[in-house]
């Protein structure tokens, strides 16, 4: 295992123990040069899921990808760290099909950030849904608001007064 910090290889493992339930094996290590110390988990997989890009190509389906939109999304909001890590690394336990494309993955991440924080909904959707202009911000907000609104029983305006 390179290190991360340093890129030295042959760090050690210095603590492990099972994560997740027994799902995971979860190792503490730290590297020989640097001294730094950081987190590795190790999970079983035995049918990867594929993701179809929009390019048609397909790759392996990478938990750790996905925790990082989420962590950038969620950067300085009041969000537990360890609800999106659940949401990531479970995430391919909640599928049926050994294959899913990247519009299905970006449905499903923003569906969990709008039950968690609209904010970092917002900033999801902007990335995945390429907002090119700041009246698809607001459009996007709107939609949001009203939707809240009428969820909660307060009438709306569409008009907006």
């Amino acid at each position: 295992m390179n290190c991360p910090y340093c890129g030295a290889e042959d760090a050690r493992v210095v603590d492990s123990r099972p994560s997740d339930g027994g799902l995971a094996i979860r190792r503490r290590r730290e590297c020989p040069v640097c001294g730094r110390r950081f987190t590795t988990y190790e999970r079983p997989q035995l049918e990867p899921l594929m993701v179809t890009k929009r390019s048609g190509s397909q790759e392996a389906f990478n938990p750790d990808k996905l925790l990082r939109g989420l962590l950038l999304a969620c950067e300085k909001r009041p969000v537990p760290t360890e609800e999106l890590k659940r949401f990531a690394y479970r995430f391919e336990d909640q599928l049926d099909s050994p294959e899913i494309s990247t519009e299905e993955i970006g449905r499903r991440a923003m569906a969990f950030l709008r039950e968690l924080d609209e904010v970092a909904y917002i900033r999801f959707a902007s990335v995945y849904r390429e907002f090119d202009s700041v009246e698809r911000f607001i459009e996007e907000i709107r939609r949001l608001g009203s939707e809240g609104k009428v969820a909660s029983g307060e009438e709306t305006n569409p008009e907006g007064g």
